[in-house]
């Protein structure tokens, strides 16, 4: 199965997203209660623009448990894929579950931050982007302001006199 699984990961990361995806549907019929072969098979959908048909394999990998690194990005690729599926509220659910887990994930954050968007949730999208913005960046103009960006992060809609 390893070897299998393997086999699959260098397809895939070779550009044979096809063939990697026909491999890991093989081995997701073979072993369905194998987290992590869940997670690729969803992730080769991802791949291959079939968002729709990644869900129930990110699902099913999550509930079926998966290791730390992997469930970091199980929760931003069914999060992300609901998103994209206009499924705005699972997904914002989704990520909330993410940031829980994995609270210094950036990723995950500015992903969520697209999804606040959608439900128009412009302010708390915006405050989340430029935090990770200012936490993360290595640009020198920008943290020249860090603390009025961070000043301003969670007041944009304000107006001083």
């Amino acid at each position: 199965m390893e070897k299998e699984l393997d086999r699959a990961i260098d397809l895939r990361n070779s550009g044979g997203n096809k063939e990697s995806n026909k491999l890991l549907m093989k081995l997701v019929q073979k072993y369905p209660g194998n987290a992590s072969i869940n997670y690729q098979c969803a992730w080769s959908y991802d791949l291959l623009g079939e968002e729709s048909k990644a869900v129930p394999f990110y699902e099913n990998a999550i509930k079926l448990g998966l290791p730390s690194n992997e469930l970091e990005g199980a929760f931003l690729g069914l999060g992300s894929t609901y998103r994209t599926l206009g499924e705005y509220e699972k997904s914002k659910r989704t990520f909330q579950r993410g940031i829980e887990t994995f609270p210094n994930n950036r990723a995950i954050q500015t992903f969520y931050s697209m999804t606040l968007y959608n439900l128009n949730e412009h302010s708390k999208a915006m405050e989340l982007l430029l935090k990770c913005l200012i936490d993360t960046t290595t640009d020198d103009k920008i943290l020249r302001y860090k603390k009025a960006i961070d000043f301003y992060s969670n007041k944009l809609d304000e107006v001083w006199e």
